[in-house]
């Protein structure tokens, strides 16, 4: 991997494929990857490993080094769903494949319940595309829910008249706490999702802090909490966090001797936010990947 990371990253350590909330196949997540330069990268769909073998082996055609990722989302107090990266994970390990099916298990049921209040409300939910991912054994998340009640035509009036169009619009309108369809998780807790991380022989990393969390005393004093339960770094660098937030992980991170990442979160060309690779910033700072720069860890490929 180049080391002109501090102004030309090439590496993007998490990007999503149809396993969870991302638009494309895994195989095509990677050819966008080496298109946009990328030498190292991360799939992490959420609570599932079932894209990383793809990965790998397009990776290994393409020139990129894919490292066994998983995003498992978790529960912290207030904050129903923050997310632990997990970095160098045996993906074959059944223990925690069996995890990771309990808490999609747990996702599942969550729609269900939102899907139920939205109807509540007044909205149709297309069954269709839910019923499929669950058949398929994919995660349905917050997005999958959105986008069933947008399709059903029966919501079309209602949709522009509150003048949401997208999923990105609807998600916060009806879908995030305190919102009327929201329902919490409650496991696992982020404590339990790095120890699932350690047992699958991988490293911890706290997913965009500043995504989930504004205030920025909080989320220092959260990554030294998370520490305590075994955090081994913070991804500091994403396409939302700015110089200051940037600056103020990697000072942290440094004193606590915790690595960190950065990311552009892809989920397809298409997608609002996050539609390119190596869209993020290292604001002229230095990342420290560790162990992750040299792809798996102590899992072979």
């Amino acid at each position: 991997m180049s080391t002109d990371a501090v102004t030309r990253p090439t590496f993007d350590l998490q990007s999503h494929s149809v396993h969870s909330d991302g638009h494309l196949p895994a195989a095509e997540v990677v050819a966008h990857a080496a298109a946009a330069g990328v030498e190292l990268m991360a799939l992490s769909d959420h609570d599932t490993i079932d894209g990383v073998e793809e990965a790998i082996r397009a990776g290994a055609e393409r020139g990129v080094r894919v490292v066994p990722t998983t995003e498992i989302s978790a529960v912290d107090g207030v904050h129903e769903d923050l997310h632990v990266l997990g970095y160098g994970v045996d993906h074959r390990d059944a223990v925690l494949c069996e995890r990771l099916r309990d808490a999609r298990e747990d996702r599942v049921l969550r729609a269900q319940r939102m899907g139920d209040r939205l109807r509540e409300l007044g909205f149709e939910v297309d069954p269709a595309p839910l019923e499929a991912r669950r058949a398929a054994g994919k995660p349905i998340g917050r997005p999958h829910l959105a986008a069933a009640v947008l399709a059903h035509p029966a919501n079309a009036a209602r949709l522009e008249a509150e003048e949401h169009g997208s999923v990105s619009s609807f998600i916060p309108a009806y879908l995030i706490p305190g919102a009327p369809a929201f329902v919490a998780r409650t496991h696992p807790t982020v404590t339990e999702a790095i120890g699932w991380i350690h047992e699958a022989g991988g490293l911890a990393v706290w997913a965009h802090p500043f995504w989930d969390i504004d205030d920025a005393a909080e989320v220092l004093d959260s990554i030294d909490r998370f520490r305590e339960a075994g955090l081994d770094g913070v991804e500091a660098f994403y396409p939302t966090h700015d110089a200051e937030q940037a600056g103020l992980l990697v000072e942290r991170c440094g004193e606590r001797r915790l690595l960190t990442t950065g990311s552009s979160d892809f989920h397809g060309p298409d997608h609002r936010l996050f539609s390119s690779f190596l869209a993020f910033d290292l604001h002229g700072l230095e990342p420290n990947l560790g162990p992750i720069a040299a792809g798996a860890l102590s899992v072979g490929e």
